[in-house]
């Protein structure tokens, strides 16, 4: 089961748009990928943490970012 605080960043016709997994709609839309990065990390920060992923225009994930208190998979403790 995916953390739903997770949000991503995707390219559409109107700007940059923030997403939760299998939502209908965009949480922002915004003109460029920078504030939507912004925006997106905001709001999951607020939810309490989890995972930013940033897609490029042709909508592969290129970069994601953890934002905290996240747990951060990438980051082996141990």
């Amino acid at each position: 089961m995916s953390n739903p605080n997770n949000r991503h960043v995707v390219k559409r016709d109107d700007g940059w748009a923030v997403v939760a997994p299998d939502a209908k709609r965009a949480s922002v839309v915004t003109d460029t990928q920078k504030d939507a990065i912004t925006r997106a990390k905001t709001i999951v920060g607020n939810a309490g943490g989890g995972e930013v992923s940033v897609h490029g225009k042709d909508g592969k994930i290129r970069a994601a970012d953890t934002v905290k208190p996240g747990n951060d998979p990438r980051n082996i403790k141990g």
